[in-house]
């Protein structure tokens, strides 16, 4: 198997997610593809079943936030103050979608002690919230109000937030590695009373943390985008190549 790594920077929530649905429509079954971005502008993605009439578009226009929707599941992220991810990982015999999910979290993991040894406390959420009742709750509109199993906790804390989705003989998993603060701001662009904005707000201050928070220091993208790369190598004994002409091709074909 060929592991490939593509940093491709800041775009808009329309073209990372055409991006990594490209991504997916392309691959082949030899190849792994991992790939870092960012967002700009700041942008609002929304799961593949989530209405836009959840959130206030036009406050999120006067504000310059995008708004966009993902090809997988879940709930809406403030896409900001972070560092996404995702992985093209072709299925067969030997692999699972959740025994890919399970590993990939494993290789952040690993990325992120490297990055910074304080952040060696770092767990793999152990249980599975009923999904299906959670969204059916007051909190349902915010991804990062509750933690699926196997995703990333820092003192029972969320810190990376992911999703996953099968297309045929491959599987697209993306998620958002939380830096900053800004994504907390996701209550003022939803469609809610004061009340229940309050409530959510709680939900997030009180199961959401953030990398500056934990190391009281702004983050070093570029170095956590090479921990992490270097977390993988680690984690699937292997070393990237680089994807430049599956990149090029990709840039042509949005523009």
């Amino acid at each position: 198997m060929n592991w490939f790594f593509i940093n491709s920077g800041s775009n808009t929530g329309q073209y990372n997610m055409d991006y990594d649905l490209q991504l997916a429509k392309n691959f082949k079954d030899d190849e792994i593809v991992f790939r870092l971005y960012r967002w700009k502008p700041y942008c609002i993605s929304l799961g593949a079943n989530q209405p836009f009439t959840s959130i206030n578009l036009q406050l999120a226009n006067r504000d310059r936030i995008d708004i966009v929707k993902r090809p997988t599941g879940g709930r809406a992220v403030l896409h900001s103050e972070e560092l996404t991810y995702s992985v093209i990982y072709p299925l067969d015999s030997s692999s699972s979608a959740r025994d890919i999910y399970y590993h990939i979290n494993l290789a952040l993991l690993k990325g992120l002690k490297i990055y910074d040894k304080r952040l060696s406390s770092f767990e793999l959420e152990n249980k599975q919230p009923n999904l299906a009742k959670v969204y059916k709750q007051e909190n349902n509109a915010i991804c990062f109000a509750v933690a699926a199993k196997c995703e990333l906790k820092f003192s029972g804390k969320k810190v990376v937030g992911s999703a996953q989705r099968k297309f045929d003989k491959v599987v697209l998993q993306h998620g958002s590695i939380l830096c900053g603060p800004f994504h907390k701001r996701i209550t003022a662009y939803l469609n809610l009373t004061y009340d229940k904005k309050d409530k959510i707000d709680l939900e997030i201050d009180e199961n959401t943390i953030e990398l500056e928070n934990i190391l009281n220091e702004k983050i070093d993208y570029s170095r956590l985008g090479i921990s992490l790369c270097n977390g993988f190598e680690e984690h699937y004994n292997m070393i990237f190549s680089n994807h430049v002409s599956l990149h090029d091709n990709l840039i042509l074909n949005n523009n």
